[in-house]
C-alpha cells in the first residue's frame, strides 16, 4: 500500500505528465528517429543514425523544449482552460503555478545545454524556437490566422532542427512537410472550433470567435483540398514505398472529416473531428516504417 505522502507525489507526477503532455512528446521524439532513418539519412547505416550523440542531443533538445511550451502554454491558458478541459484543468493545478513556471526555466535550460554539445547554431536555432514558443503563448495565440499560422510552424519546427543537420533538401522532404503542416492546420483551427466558448470568454479572438463558425468551415474545407495536391505528388511523383497506403487512408478519412464537419454544432462533435486529425498524424508517423519494411534489415 502506498502512504499518503506516496499518493500525493504520484499525483503530482501525473499533474506535471499532463501538462508537458508526456505522450506527445514521446510520438515525436519516435517521429523525428524515423524520419531520419527512413527519409533525411536514408543512404546512412542505420547504427550511425541510431547511435549518432548529435542526433539524440538534437532529439532530446527538442522534446524539453516542447515540454517547456506545453507547460508556458499551460501557465497563459490556466483560466480558458477551467472551461474547455475542466477535467484536465484539475489535475493540471495540482501542481503549483510557480513549480510550473521554475520547471520551466529548467527545461528551457537543459535544452540549450544539449544543443551546445551539437554547434553554436543549434544553440541558436533553439533560442530563437524557445522565444517564438513564449511570444506565441504570450501575445500571438490570441490573434486569429496568426495564431493558427505560428502554431503549426512551431508544431513542425523540431523537424527542421534534423533536417538542417543532415542537409538533405530532397523535394520530397518539402512535400511531406506540406501535407504535415495542412493536417497541423486543419487541427489547429478544428480546435479553435472545440474551444469557442473558452476563447469568447477570455477575449481570445480566434478565427471562429472573430469570423463564424461558418467561414471556419469554409476554410477547413479548403485546407482539405489543398492537402490533395501533395497527396498526389507523393503518390504519383516519388517513391513512398508501402506508405501510399497512409494517403489513400488519409484521403478516406477528410472525407469524413468534411462530412461530419458541415453537420457538427457542438463541442462533442468537433472533438471527434479534432481526434480524426490527430490519429491522421499519429498513423502518418507510424506509416513512415511503411516506406520500406525491408530498411532496418538491409541497413544493419
Amino acid at each position: 500500500m502506498l502512504t499518503r505522502r506516496q499518493k500525493h507525489i504520484l499525483l503530482k507526477f501525473f499533474s506535471m505528465f499532463s501538462v508537458v503532455r508526456g505522450y506527445n512528446v514521446l510520438i515525436v521524439v519516435i517521429a523525428q528517429y524515423l524520419t531520419a532513418v527512413y527519409i533525411l539519412a536514408y543512404d546512412k547505416p542505420l547504427k550511425a543514425v541510431v547511435f549518432d550523440l548529435n542526433l539524440l542531443m538534437l532529439v532530446l533538445a527538442s522534446s524539453v523544449t516542447i515540454a517547456g511550451g506545453y507547460i508556458i502554454n499551460s501557465f497563459y491558458d490556466s483560466e480558458k482552460d477551467l472551461i474547455n478541459r475542466p477535467i484536465k484543468s484539475r489535475l493540471d493545478r495540482l501542481v503549483s503555478q510557480n513549480t510550473k513556471l521554475s520547471f520551466y526555466f529548467v527545461l528551457n535550460f537543459i535544452a540549450v545545454i544539449m544543443a551546445s554539445y551539437v554547434s553554436f547554431k543549434a544553440v541558436l536555432f533553439f533560442s530563437i524556437y524557445i522565444f517564438a514558443i513564449w511570444f506565441y503563448s504570450h501575445k500571438l495565440k490570441r490573434l486569429p490566422f496568426i495564431g493558427n499560422l505560428t502554431s503549426a510552424i512551431l508544431t513542425i519546427t523540431p523537424f527542421f532542427a534534423i533536417f538542417m543537420y543532415y542537409k538533405n533538401f530532397e523535394t520530397v522532404i518539402f512535400v511531406h512537410a506540406i501535407f504535415l503542416f495542412l493536417i497541423i492546420a486543419m487541427r489547429e483551427l478544428t480546435k479553435d472550433l472545440e474551444n469557442i466558448k473558452g476563447d469568447i470568454a477570455q477575449n481570445y479572438v480566434t478565427i471562429p470567435v472573430a469570423f463564424g463558425e461558418k467561414t471556419s468551415k469554409i476554410m477547413l474545407t479548403i485546407l482539405a483540398a489543398l492537402t490533395l495536391v501533395p497527396t498526389y505528388l507523393l503518390l504519383y511523383r516519388f517513391e513512398v514505398g508501402n506508405m501510399y497506403i497512409f494517403f489513400y487512408l488519409s484521403f478516406l478519412l477528410l472525407l469524413v472529416f468534411l462530412f461530419m464537419l458541415w453537420r457538427s454544432k457542438t463541442k462533442t462533435q468537433y472533438l471527434i473531428l479534432h481526434n480524426i486529425l490527430k490519429f491522421i498524424i499519429l498513423a502518418g508517423v507510424f506509416s513512415i516504417l511503411l516506406i520500406d519494411v525491408s530498411v532496418i534489415l538491409n541497413r544493419i
